[in-house]
């Protein structure tokens, strides 16, 4: 499994930005209505931005020329009108896109949130969570300017560039040619800066993705760091990311300010042999003052959208590559899915049997090697073994948050790889060592185990774990609001509303990964009995490094060396005097001499 953290540099396939360019656009269709009235409004605000040249060319050749006050004030009147027009067109384009804009960003975070959901734990094995955040807020984020402006600034200034050069070339073809003729030096200078500027845009989005998923780590480990006086070290490493984050910003930025030092020397070089040909080559009195005064202000009409679109070509760059990592997760394939033709599960009686399974994380080591076991209806499996041994593998295998190498998994003779995913959850019930606590209250955290449970269905898994005294002592009981994570309680409380969470859900098959770990001897006892009447009829997977927790359990799987090493009965496995013997008497010995 390749290894992604903050130390590593992301790798994002590099694809054409024209590809990625049609699939930002595609959103764009959801929303035709609003687009064309956009298009419509800036085809307005073309029209008489390209007319103001010749208002003023006819005023100064024609009005002014014969002093003809009555046409210069209706031409002034007639300009003014469509000006005052072409404001309110602009305000009403901003709008629309604006609002159109923030719904196609609202759209492309959600398909990238449910596609994420629906993600195995392979992917986020090899992610941290800051990497993942900067994809759905920060680059998300990023994508809002670049689609407005695609409409609102790249068409309309297209537009008036090729509209501009007609018109020039149509009134005075010689200035035109004179005035353009830097055109292709812009063209071949923009061409090498683009190449250059994507690369080092890309490579700030790794560095941004890279400090968001430091701190994202940092600070979920504070307590860590600071009780084993590691803030030096990791302000280090803070400091490290921070530089290089800024080396590569200050690198983008320098070549995408090179778009706009192009395009100033090409648009000086152009006004200067405009009136170098007009004045030398066709002579001062062969064109009017009213053509080189519009054609002086047809320049500027013509190269200041190219520097709006230099502009926008810069923040195209710079957003591009924010887009590439946003396309790059919506591509990733789930590798565990459903089969489209796939139905339900059957409602599970229990029975889980194990045929053959091989399972590696990597395909370099095997963690579980041609694996068989049944456990039949009812009963309660201890699994126990040496660390990384692949107990927490069994349970996700059964879970299917990972699927086997080969082998099959059935359940009551169904191979799980069959049926719908969620309905096979659905009748899960899976407790592990670190649940997680979401913001909010007491009961809706249990309620998350079962979305429609009545409040005294909650109380009452609350109940049957010893849950329901601690809570009631607290000043709002079950509508006590807790923050992420819980920190407001002890760990053993933590434990016990992740226990009554997965109680509600009524489970057929439960698995206790480590779930007594955090809880103290006195609250492990009253949780043993609760769980004791809870597990009756159901079959059950636990997974316990203290053996005396599992002493009711009806078989002992000892795993170990990728496979099942010992398995019976607690007493069988004490009188066979091997691993699990030798597992046991080591605990007990060690628990002794405390």
């Amino acid at each position: 499994m390749a290894v992604n953290s903050y130390r590593q540099d992301e790798q994002i396939t590099d694809t054409k930005k024209s590809i990625t360019m049609l699939r930002l656009f595609r959103y764009l269709l959801n929303y035709k209505a609003r687009i064309s009235a956009v298009l419509v409004l800036m085809g307005f605000c073309i029209f008489v931005s390209l007319m103001n040249p010749l208002f003023l060319q006819k005023a100064v050749d024609t009005c002014i020329a014969h002093q003809d006050v009555t046409g210069l004030l209706k031409l002034i009147s007639t300009a003014a009108v469509l000006n005052i027009a072409m404001v309110l067109a602009v305000k009403a384009r901003m709008y629309l896109m604006a609002t159109v804009s923030n719904k196609v960003i609202e759209e492309i975070r959600q398909e990238l949130y449910d596609h994420i959901q629906t993600l195995d734990l392979k992917f986020f094995d090899s992610r941290p969570t800051g990497k993942i955040l900067a994809r759905v807020i920060g680059d998300v984020n990023s994508l809002k300017d670049v689609i407005e402006n695609s409409v609102t600034t790249m068409i309309p200034d297209l537009a008036t560039v090729i509209c501009v050069a007609a018109i020039m070339f149509v009134k005075n073809a010689p200035l035109a040619a004179a005035a353009l003729w830097s055109l292709p030096f812009m063209i071949a200078g923009i061409f090498i800066i683009q190449k250059q500027g994507h690369r080092h845009w890309q490579q700030f989005r790794k560095k941004s993705s890279n400090l968001n998923a430091f701190i994202n780590e940092d600070l979920s480990g504070i307590k860590i760091i600071q009780s084993f006086n590691a803030e030096k070290e990791t302000d280090s490493i803070f400091s490290s990311l921070v530089q290089e984050h800024r080396q590569s910003f200050i690198g983008a930025v320098r070549w995408g300010d090179a778009f706009g030092s192009v395009i100033d020397l090409c648009w000086g070089l152009g006004t200067l042999a405009l009136y170098y040909v007009g004045i030398r080559i066709l002579g001062i009195g062969n064109v009017s003052v009213g053509t080189y005064i519009a054609f002086g202000t047809y320049i500027s009409m013509f190269w200041q959208p190219i520097m709006n679109l230099s502009n926008f070509y810069n923040q195209l760059t710079t957003t591009i590559s924010g887009a590439e990592r946003i396309f790059e997760i919506m591509d990733t394939p789930a590798e565990i899915q459903d089969d489209p033709e796939a139905p339900d599960m059957p409602a599970v009686n229990g029975t889980v049997e194990f045929d053959h399974v091989t399972f590696s994380y990597d395909k370099n080591k095997v963690i579980l090697n041609d694996v068989s076991f049944t456990v039949r209806q009812g009963e309660t499996v201890a699994l126990v073994g040496p660390t990384g041994a692949g107990k927490s593998t069994i349970v996700n295998l059964v879970s299917r948050f990972y699927d086997p190498d080969s082998g099959a998994i059935r359940i009551d003779g169904t191979d799980i790889r069959s049926v719908r995913l969620a309905s096979l959850r659905s009748q899960m019930g899976i407790m592990t060592q670190d649940n997680y606590i979401f913001s909010g209250t007491i009961r809706e955290n249990i309620r998350y185990g079962n979305l429609n449970a009545s409040d005294e269905e909650i109380i009452q898994a609350a109940k049957a774990v010893h849950a329901d005294d601690f809570v009631r002592q607290l000043e709002k009981g079950y509508d006590t609001v807790l923050t992420a994570r819980g920190g407001e309680l002890s760990n053993g409380q933590r434990q016990l509303i992740a226990f009554a969470r997965t109680m509600l859900s009524m489970p057929r098959i439960l698995i206790l990964d480590e779930a007594t770990s955090s809880i103290d001897t006195q609250t492990e006892q009253q949780v043993q009995a609760g769980i004791t009447e809870l597990l009756k009829g159901r079959t059950s997977f636990v997974i316990a490094h203290r053996l005396s927790t599992i002493q009711d359990a009806d078989f002992i799987f000892v795993v170990d060396n990728g496979g099942i090493a010992e398995k019976g009965t607690p007493a069988e496995l004490m009188a066979a005097r091997g691993t699990y013997y030798n597992l046991y008497t080591a605990q007990f010995s060690m628990q002794n001499q405390r």
